[in-house]
């Protein structure tokens, strides 16, 4: 494996990892710079569109959502010149709004089109496939014990992580 295609495997985990973090704390606009404009992200009957339209419906689609932790894990990537694909597994934990809250987690994989454009990593083409699903109550005996007094993560600028000025500007770029 070359130096070359360790950086753009480096710079394609780093892509998907924005992705994680602009849904997560619902930064549209670094989601937004993740595409190329002719990209088509496909959600399955949720949502399948261009990034335009997809940002325009991640608000609406995220709000029954107090917060979300999208988590990757087994990441494979191939690249082929400024051209690759991506197979991501990923757990994406959900967790209504109070008063009785629920946790949706999703296990499933992101199967990923790439294109460098300008130098640049970007989608062309997201996908999603389920593989398994899990819906349950909050323990909320458990949450508020485990919580104690440590930072509470949100789904928005109220976020700690929003205090780092380098993490907060991503979606800048």
């Amino acid at each position: 494996m070359t130096d070359r295609t360790l950086l753009d495997q480096m710079a394609i985990r780093d892509l998907v990892m924005r992705y994680c973090r602009g849904c997560d704390r619902r930064d549209f606009t670094l989601v937004r710079a993740l595409y190329h404009d002719d990209a088509i992200d496909d959600h399955g009957s949720m949502f399948k569109g261009n990034p335009d339209d997809f940002v325009a419906w991640l608000p609406r689609a995220m709000a029954p959502w107090e917060l979300t932790i999208h988590s990757i894990s087994n990441s494979l990537i191939v690249v082929d010149g400024d051209y690759a694909e991506g197979e991501h597994h990923a757990r994406a934990y959900h967790r209504t709004h109070p008063p009785e809250r629920k946790e949706y987690i999703v296990y499933g994989r992101y199967l990923d089109k790439y294109a460098r454009r300008d130098g640049a990593w970007k989608f062309l083409h997201r996908s999603l496939v389920f593989d398994h699903g899990v819906i349950r109550d909050v323990d909320e005996t458990s949450f508020a014990q485990l919580s104690g007094d440590a930072a509470m993560g949100r789904a928005d600028r109220g976020d700690p992580s929003w205090s780092l000025p380098l993490l907060a500007g991503l979606g800048e770029k």
